[in-house]
């Protein structure tokens, strides 16, 4: 999840909610607003900007959340790809670097990397954990941040230069949890990893499952770097709960299989966002059928993967087959690019400043779908309301999107899951 050098031009024919950009291509100037065209009909009008961005990646190759960072990366890639042939007045020029995880800690020497190469906004990171460590310092060089994937509700409000295009675990944890007890689970054990995302997702669906009636009799946690879950699973297992809830990453291709060696029924467990993968191809020995997931994001247009796996290969990668987070990623370069569009300006506190404001967050904005369209309507002195992937974003006053859709799915006999709601 490593690429978003330049790649053939994808064409994205949104049925929800859009796609179609051009020009990001981080390069770290500003430059000087050109005369603003007096329409929007486009035209031969030159673009009322001149504009080089430059665009940090921060998105996990290697650790726990690897399987993640392909799929997020291309949706980086192909916002880009349509951002630069937009040729509206904006280019982007994209450093990737490896976000890693906290055990392996690659995100050290990543962000210095990036911050070194004066980039001026930063995708990433995908581990709310990873992000909370470099903000700081992200902040304190004026680098605009934003997460397609962190959904601690830590991150609400944080910091004036953050956003998300994930929605916060309050959300997820609802949607998991109404569905279990919808499924008719009265009783619920919960293992989950202790650190922000972990204990912020297992609280909330803690938090409702006991609010419709239900009741949580067992709460197992484990720390990041741990390999061993026998102790956690047999807590578990031994309050025999009518359903369990696993809030981990990767760590599931073990406590999953454990779970099962103990008796409890794997076709009554529940996933969420950080596990919640196709696992035919990793010959698990249990059955995930009937067991169910959630994850951000919108219903995707059919040729989504499509488009992605064209602007995916053309740089050079193998194909992919996942889609989590990846229209997430890509609403998250096209809003970047249509702020600064719209500040006139590459700096990253400029780009914060509208960043509300073209997500729809401000009255006045003319709804639109694709990179080209929004920056048709900025380029005609117009304000842009941009309706994404991801859902229509609309960033709130703690830069947390509102209206955004919760995905419930359920594994088949295969271990791959299918969207259900």
């Amino acid at each position: 999840m490593n690429a978003l050098r330049s790649s053939r031009s994808a064409r994205i024919f949104a049925g929800i909610a859009l796609l179609s950009a051009s020009a990001m291509v981080v390069a770290g100037c500003s430059s000087t607003p050109a005369e603003t065209p007096d329409g929007n009909d486009g035209g031969d009008a030159k673009p009322a900007a001149d504009l080089t961005l430059k665009l940090g990646s921060l998105l996990p190759v290697t650790g726990q959340l690897a399987f993640l960072g392909a799929p997020m990366e291309a949706g980086v890639q192909l916002a880009v790809d349509q951002i630069n042939e937009a040729d509206a007045g904006i280019t982007v020029d994209v450093s990737n670097a490896d976000e890693g995880d906290l055990d392996n800690k690659a995100y050290e020497t990543s962000i210095t990397k990036l911050q070194g190469e004066g980039i001026n906004a930063l995708v990433g990171a995908a581990s709310s954990s990873v992000s909370k460590l470099i903000l700081d310092s992200n902040v304190n060089a004026g680098i605009v941040m934003v997460s397609p994937s962190n959904t601690s509700a830590e991150f609400t409000g944080i910091n004036d230069l953050y956003f998300r295009t994930a929605p916060s675990d309050n959300l997820q944890g609802e949607v998991l949890a109404n569905e279990i007890a919808e499924d008719g689970a009265t009783t619920l054990g919960i293992i989950y990893q202790n650190d922000p995302y972990g204990t912020g997702l297992a609280e909330a669906i803690k938090n409702t499952f006991e609010g419709a009636g239900g009741k949580v009799v067992a709460e197992a946690s484990y720390n990041q770097g741990d390999g061993q879950f026998n102790a956690q699973v047999s807590e578990i297992a031994a309050a025999n709960p009518e359903a369990v809830a696993i809030v981990s990453y990767e760590q599931f291709k073990t406590i999953g299989p454990l779970l099962g060696a103990a008796g409890v029924d794997t076709s009554k467990l529940y996933l969420v966002d950080g596990n919640l993968s196709n696992y035919e191809k990793d010959n698990l020995s249990i059955n995930l059928e009937g067991s169910k997931g959630t994850r951000a994001g919108a219903e995707l247009p059919d040729d989504f993967l499509e488009q992605l796996n064209a602007a995916w290969t053309a740089a050079g990668n193998d194909k992919i087959n996942d889609l989590t987070y990846s229209a997430e990623a890509y609403d998250a370069v096209i809003l970047i690019a249509l702020a600064a569009l719209q500040a006139g300006s590459v700096e990253g506190a400029d780009i914060a400043g509208e960043m509300v404001a073209v997500s729809g967050g401000t009255e006045g904005g003319t709804p639109c779908t694709t990179f080209a369209e929004c920056a048709d309507i900025i380029n005609g002195g117009g304000q842009a309301d941009y309706d994404g992937l991801s859902g229509k974003v609309t960033f709130d006053e703690n830069h947390d999107p509102t209206g955004a859709a919760i995905g419930v799915y359920q594994y088949g006999a295969d271990n791959n899951n299918t969207r259900i709601k």
